[in-house]
């Protein structure tokens, strides 16, 4: 046995890394497919739940397992086409429910996260390798997708082609991408002004939707008795009210961004020509029936109560500057003005983004747009925070310097020209001659002449280590004293 273990060859190593790392991707590729196909199987339980439980349903099973499809895919950001409307006419629909979209957004992290973990604390090779997992982790997702479009297309809600082909791979690939930012440990650009106005612009971005939930669920209180009159006329059976409160939940979010928009300024629009901001609603508007519409302030100017909305961007861009004020102590104030800027640039371009993803369409004509528009708001979320967030960082690394004193400058004193005067030359002391000590003649051997030559050395080098200088000899020791003649001695 052991010969034939000497004399057998090594396998290759290169191989079976080959062969581990195509198994891994495969794995990952098999995981993406599988979420696509958990968050879409949750979507067709609960229609199909709904379906059921209708007493006059209008369509069989496979109508309902379209509209899942469909709804599957408008919480990846693709719009639909509605072909039932009354004029017979295809309607497009493009408002996702952001909390539907949280399912395939959780999903694709959780999934993305675990393909990253293993090659995360790995150098650079580790890290394309994991980057190399999460995309066949998009790959397996992307084709189930694909799928599910095709699907699509023979039901009452197909999607539109041109939006699937743009935002399904975009959604998917952020939503992984997020997720191996988390198994990385969530890191920041190195360089330090960037990391501080990303870290300050993260609280500042939970503030506004925040806020604009506030707003948005004050209004619907004040309205409840509008809001409770347009619930129960859209459905009268359990199962229609149910489905109702069901799509009114997943809008809450879309609500708390158009709350935002509304006390950033811009508002929102309420179909072509028509529109909700601080100043009042304009436009002949005939809002659709819906419970969270019914929180819309009424036609005409706007008084205190709706200005008091900009306490959201407000208190939001306070919280950014003072973010970037208590990291830029140790910075200049032009430093600290221009980390701030930035910060309000990325504030801007991520509500921009919510704004986009919070609106869409609703139909065709009048209702072509509805919710906020993307570039208003995220101009008016820069403005907020360039014009109140620079101050206040400014203001906030002021006051943390408050305690810190310059250095002492020197002033002219009474001791000033006495310190200034040259002082006197040091005088070196006067050496004291060295008197020789004669010592006695010592008998030297001949070949002792050539150790103490130093004809050989050069001037400043070391002296050899078995050198050693001439002492002069010890002085002899006494004689010892005479013992005592005794008698007979002689």
């Amino acid at each position: 046995m052991t010969h034939l273990t000497e004399h057998t060859p090594a396998l290759p190593a290169e191989p079976l890394a080959q062969g581990g790392r195509s198994a891994a991707l495969g794995a990952a590729f098999v995981r993406g497919g599988v979420a696509a196909g958990l968050g879409l199987g949750a979507l067709a339980v609960l229609v199909t739940a709904a379906w059921i439980s209708s007493p006059y349903p209008d369509s069989g099973p496979g109508e309902a397992l379209h509209t899942a499809a469909g709804l599957w895919l408008l919480a990846h950001g693709v719009d639909l086409i509605r072909t039932d409307t009354a004029s017979g006419l295809p309607a497009p629909l493009g408002i996702t429910p952001l909390l539907l979209m949280a399912l395939p957004a959780w999903l694709l992290h959780r999934i993305a996260r675990g393909a990253m973990e293993p090659y995360a604390e790995e150098r650079a090779a580790g890290v394309a390798a994991g980057m190399a997992a999460v995309t066949a982790v998009c790959a397996g997702y992307l084709l189930v997708a694909a799928g599910v479009v095709l699907y699509s297309v023979s039901g009452s809600l197909p999607a539109d082609l041109l939006s699937a082909g743009l935002w399904l791979p975009l959604t998917v690939a952020a939503f992984a991408g997020l997720g191996a930012w988390t198994s990385a440990g969530r890191p920041l650009p190195r360089q330090e002004h960037a990391a501080v106005a990303l870290r300050s612009v993260a609280p500042a971005l939970v503030v506004l939707p925040a806020g604009g939930a506030a707003v948005f669920g004050a209004s619907l209180v004040w309205h409840a008795a509008a809001a409770q009159e347009s619930f129960a006329g859209l459905a009268g059976e359990w199962s229609g009210r149910a489905s109702v409160l069901l799509l009114a939940v997943a809008l809450v979010p879309n609500a708390a961004v158009w709350g935002a928009s509304y006390g950033l300024g811009p508002g929102f629009a309420l179909g072509t020509g028509a529109s909700a901001t601080p100043l009042g609603l304009t436009g002949a508007a005939a809002v659709p029936p819906f419970p969270l519409l019914a929180a819309l302030p009424g036609a005409g100017p706007g008084g205190w109560v709706h200005w008091a909305a900009a306490t959201v961007p407000l208190v939001a861009a306070v919280v950014l500057g003072a973010g970037v004020g208590r990291s830029a102590r140790a910075w200049t104030a032009r430093e600290a003005a221009l980390t701030a800027l930035i910060g309000a640039w990325v504030c801007g371009a991520a509500t921009a983004l919510l704004a986009g993803a919070a609106g869409g369409p609703l139909g065709a004509g009048r209702l072509a747009v509805f919710g906020p528009v993307w570039w208003q708001t995220g101009a008016a979320a820069v403005l907020w925070c360039a014009a109140v967030g620079v101050p206040v960082a400014l203001g906030v690394r002021a006051w943390g310097l408050r305690g810190t004193k310059p250095a002492p400058a020197v002033t002219a004193g009474p001791w000033a020209e006495a310190e200034a005067e040259p002082l006197p030359p040091v005088q070196a002391p006067t050496p004291t001659p060295v008197v020789p000590v004669p010592t006695p003649a010592r008998e030297v051997e001949a070949e002792d002449d050539d150790a103490y030559d130093d004809t050989g050395f050069e001037s400043y080098d070391f002296l050899p280590a078995a050198w050693e200088p001439a002492l002069p000899p010890p002085p002899p020791p006494p004689p010892a004293p005479e013992a005592p003649a005794k008698d007979g001695d002689e």
